[in-house]
C-alpha cells in the first residue's frame, strides 16, 4: 500500500496511474488520507460487490455476498 501526497501524484501522475494497477495508491492531503487510486478491474470487483449487496437487500436473499463475487466476473 502506497501513500503519497497530492502535489506529488500530480508530478508524477503516470507512473502512480500504472501502479494502481497492481495495488492502490493513498493520496494525502495535509498529512491526512483524501482519496484513493485504484485499477478500474478493481473498482469493478467493488461495485460488483455492491450491486451484490444491494440485490440481497433487496430480494432478503441470505447466501453470503462472498460466495455471489467473483473477483475474475467483475462486470
Amino acid at each position: 500500500m502506497k501513500r503519497v501526497t497530492s502535489a506529488d501524484l500530480i508530478r508524477n501522475f503516470g507512473p502512480y496511474s500504472d501502479a494502481a494497477l497492481s495495488e492502490p495508491i493513498f493520496i494525502t492531503k495535509n498529512g491526512r488520507d483524501r482519496l484513493v487510486l485504484i485499477g478500474i478491474d478493481q473498482f469493478n470487483v467493488f461495485q460488483h460487490a455492491l450491486d451484490a449487496l444491494e440485490d440481497e437487500k433487496a430480494s432478503g436473499d441470505k447466501t453470503p455476498v462472498r460466495q455471489k463475487v467473483s473477483p475474475r466476473r467483475a462486470r
